[in-house]
């Protein structure tokens, strides 16, 4: 179960995603990849009339937003795991980056999302521990200097 708490989970996404962009013929085209991922996969009529349809594109993205949540819960977490999940994310941000800028496949609008959220989760993972550990830290210190009167580091 440790592997949960270290691997980024936006790593999902990015996997499906380079399944489709790798797999066909025509690997380095980004029309390919845009046409599959603009298939309609469910069409759903409203009550205003109108028709929804959602698209595996869609699909990823919603997926992305529903990690990168996750990814910002885990964040919270203080310890060597967390240590390595920060390290990761940031490894998997500059593989996305890589990817988007050097292989055609990758120049969509999808994955250009799925970067930006491997960037905001990076970003996010950085500033929550940071800001979570100065708490800890503050805290600790006022208990352990003065027996619980924290009244005196107050800022």
């Amino acid at each position: 179960m440790r592997i949960f708490t270290v691997l980024p989970w936006l790593s999902v996404p990015v996997l499906l995603y380079n399944i489709v962009a790798w797999s066909g013929t025509v690997a380095s085209d980004p029309y390919y990849v845009l046409a599959r991922m603009d298939q309609v996969l469910l069409s759903l009529p409203l009550a205003s009339g109108a028709t929804w349809i959602v698209t595996p594109g869609h699909l990823l993205i919603t997926l992305g937003l529903v990690m990168l949540f996750f990814e910002i819960v885990k964040a919270t977490a203080a310890g060597p795991a967390a240590v390595w999940n920060h390290a990761l994310s940031m490894l998997l941000f500059v593989v996305c980056l890589i990817e988007f800028l050097l292989f055609g496949a990758f120049a969509t609008s999808v994955f250009f999302l799925l970067t930006l959220m491997t960037l905001l989760d990076t970003l996010a993972g950085f500033m929550v521990t940071t800001a979570a550990a100065r708490r800890d830290f503050h805290v600790g210190g006022a208990v352990g200097a003065l027996g619980g009167d924290a009244a005196v580091y107050a800022d």
